[in-house]
């Protein structure tokens, strides 16, 4: 395996940062939550390592913030193996963030699409768990995107309400499993996110514009609002088998 460190350019690291001195990985770092997360902690001082599938975005972001880039699909699990077998050094905390989820009505569900869900939302947070042994810091995170949309009972929501519990299931067990590695888990509502611009295409603007409407707080959350949280988790050494939600208020009110 061959690691590239590229020479900083954007963003500069802060001498007194919360976590000056500490390394945070970032499966998934090339966009969306996961590069604001990436610069939220360089910002604050740590070493950034990204991973993810798109080699030309990732060079890119690894010049922004003079990051050790690795570009490869993480739910190859063999080749995720042996990305964490090649770390140099061990890491503090880890964040996984993943694809949206997958929604279908159980009529026309496709089960091989069904499958790669499970894996990207199950599966690999269980593999990095067990990847973190050894290479996870004591007292450092372990960071998985969930989310808040599919908590409801809902005809057509498919396989995502039951991984999405599951997730916040398996976080719990393995906080306690991989102690004193903490495990937490993210919950998001919508996030305006490249993702999210993808997946809604046209109606990208009617959507934020409902919940500027109708959220609490009176705009859209984006990706820095995760990225803030994502990083007091990483400093805040109390929290472990927590399942933290941020989606601005989304969950009480329609819709």
């Amino acid at each position: 395996m061959t690691m590239t460190t590229t020479a900083p350019e954007a963003v500069v690291p802060n001498a007194t940062g919360a976590l000056l001195g500490q390394t945070v990985l970032v499966i998934g770092g090339s966009s969306g939550i996961g590069l604001a997360t990436a610069r939220r902690a360089r910002e604050e001082g740590a070493r950034v390592i990204l991973t993810a599938r798109d080699p030309e975005r990732l060079r890119h972001v690894g010049e922004e913030l003079a990051a050790t880039t690795e570009p490869f699909d993480a739910t190859d699990f063999d080749r995720l193996d042996a990305f964490f077998r090649g770390l140099p050094t061990p890491v503090d905390h880890v964040l996984v963030t993943g694809p949206g989820p997958y929604y279908a009505p159980l009529a026309t569900l496709d089960l091989a699409r069904a499958r790669r869900d499970v894996e990207a939302h199950l599966l690999l947070p269980l593999q990095v768990a067990r990847h973190a042994v050894g290479r996870v810091r004591a007292g450092g995170t372990l960071l998985f995107m969930g989310g808040t949309g599919a908590r409801r009972a809902a005809a057509g929501l498919g396989l995502a309400p039951a991984l999405v519990a599951g997730l916040s299931a398996l976080a719990r067990n393995l906080a306690i499993e991989v102690a004193p590695i903490r495990v937490n888990v993210i919950a998001a509502g919508f996030v305006d996110t490249p993702l999210s611009a993808q997946l809604l295409g046209d109606a990208i603007e009617t959507r934020r514009a409902q919940l500027r409407a109708t959220l609490p707080i009176g705009r859209v959350v984006n990706a820095d609002d995760v990225a803030t949280l994502a990083v007091h988790l990483m400093i805040d050494t109390a929290i472990t088998g927590a399942t933290i939600d941020i989606d601005g208020g989304q969950q009480l009110v329609s819709g």
